[in-house]
C-alpha cells in the first residue's frame, strides 16, 4: 500500500490515508466499492468522518473565455466514530452508488479524455483535511453503448467529449454540468451538417438522448443550432435496431431543423441558455477513429494521447492546491 499524507490542516504527524478502488471501470448508476486504508500518525486521532468526493474536470464558458476547474458532484460519508491510535492501521470498506448522470470516461476501454477522479478526506475534531485523489474510469450503460456503435456503423466519426459547466433546459438534469460527445457526420448527413453533438442524462427508469446538429448555412442565410431530444429505457437493449432508431432520430433532427430554431426546442424555451456554458467547440477529449465495426478503440496520433495524459496528470497536481467547485454542499448518504 502506498499510504499519502493528507494536505496538512491536520498539522504534523496526522494520519496518512491510502485509498484503493476495486479494479475495473464502473457504470453510471452502479457501484463503487473498494477500501479506505488509514495509518495513525505519532499520536491518536479521533476520526469523526470518512468522505468520498466525486471530482470531474469541466469547461465552462464565460465573458472572458473559456475556462475549466475541478467540481465536486457527489459526496460519500464512508466511515468514522472511532479512534486511529498512533501508527494503528484500519481499513475502511464502502461501496456507494454513482449517480445516474455520471460522464463516460472510456470506450471499449478507450479513454475519452474526460477526467474524473475519487477524493477521500478525514474530518478530526472539527477540522477537515482533503488526502487521496484517484482517477474513476466509467463504462457506458448498455443503452449508451448500443446509440454510440450504431453512429459509428451510420459512419459518424468521434472528435471529441468534455464536460460543460451548466444545464440542458427541458430535461430533468441533475448535475451542474452535463458530457457532450461530438461527432462528425456519417456520409448521407455530411452535406446537411458539420457535427452533431450527443448528451446522455441517464436516470432510474431510462436515459434521454439529447441530439443538436448544427446546420450549414447556405449562400445567402447563415447557420444555427438544432436541437432535439428522445427518450430510451433501459431495458430490452438487445432486441432493438439500434442503427434504425438512430437513424431515425438522425433523420428526423436534420428534416425539421427549421422548427428546431434557436429559440425553440421540445417547446421548453433554449436547451442552452444564456450563460450555461454550452459550447460548439471542440473540447479537451481524445479523437478516436471510427471503422467498419463501429467506434473504434484507437486514439488517433500519440501527440494527442500524451496532451491528455499530461491533462489528467496536471488536474490531479493542480486540485490539490485549489478549493472544490460546485457541488460541495451535496447531501451525504
Amino acid at each position: 500500500m502506498v499510504f499519502k499524507r493528507l494536505l496538512g490542516s491536520l498539522g504534523v504527524g496526522a494520519p496518512t490515508v491510502d485509498t484503493v478502488l476495486d479494479p475495473g471501470p464502473v457504470l453510471p448508476g452502479g457501484e463503487l466499492s473498494g477500501q479506505v486504508h488509514l495509518r495513525g500518525g505519532s499520536s491518536g486521532f479521533d476520526i469523526e468522518h470518512v468522505t468520498l468526493d466525486l471530482m470531474a474536470r469541466v469547461e465552462a464558458e464565460h465573458e472572458d473565455g473559456e475556462s475549466e476547474g475541478a467540481v465536486t458532484f457527489e459526496r460519500f460519508t464512508v466511515g468514522g466514530g472511532f479512534r486511529l491510535a498512533a501508527d494503528e492501521q484500519r481499513s475502511v470498506p464502502f461501496s456507494v452508488t454513482l449517480p445516474w448522470e455520471t460522464p463516460v470516461t472510456e470506450l471499449y476501454g478507450q479513454d475519452l479524455g474526460i477526467v474524473l477522479g475519487v477524493r477521500t478526506g478525514l474530518s478530526v475534531a472539527g477540522a477537515k483535511d482533503k488526502g487521496d485523489l484517484d482517477p474513476l474510469a466509467v463504462r457506458p450503460l448498455p443503452a449508451q453503448e448500443a446509440i454510440l456503435e450504431a453512429l459509428g456503423q451510420l459512419g459518424f466519426g468521434f472528435r471529441s467529449a468534455d464536460l460543460e459547466l451548466g444545464r440542458i433546459g427541458g430535461t430533468g438534469q441533475q448535475l451542474p454540468f452535463y458530457q457532450e460527445i461530438e461527432l462528425s457526420p456519417g456520409p448521407g448527413y455530411a452535406g446537411s451538417v458539420n457535427e452533431i453533438e450527443l448528451t446522455f442524462l441517464a436516470h432510474a427508469g431510462g436515459m434521454d438522448v439529447v441530439l443538436e446538429a448544427d446546420k450549414r448555412g447556405g449562400a445567402f442565410s447563415g447557420g444555427h443550432d438544432a436541437v432535439s431530444r428522445f427518450t430510451v429505457r433501459h431495458d430490452g437493449v438487445a432486441h432493438q435496431d439500434w442503427n434504425a432508431q438512430v437513424d431515425g432520430w438522425l433523420r428526423q433532427l436534420v428534416e425539421h431543423r427549421e422548427s428546431f430554431g434557436a429559440h425553440a426546442s421540445y417547446g421548453h424555451g433554449d436547451p442552452y441558455p444564456a450563460g450555461s456554458g454550452h459550447s460548439s467547440g471542440p473540447g479537451i477529449g481524445t479523437a478516436v477513429a471510427v471503422g467498419a465495426a463501429g467506434l473504434a478503440v484507437g486514439v488517433v496520433g500519440g501527440m494527442v494521447a500524451a496532451e491528455v495524459v499530461d491533462e489528467v496528470g496536471d488536474f490531479f497536481e493542480d486540485d490539490e492546491g485549489e478549493d472544490e467547485g460546485e457541488g460541495d454542499d451535496e447531501g451525504d448518504e
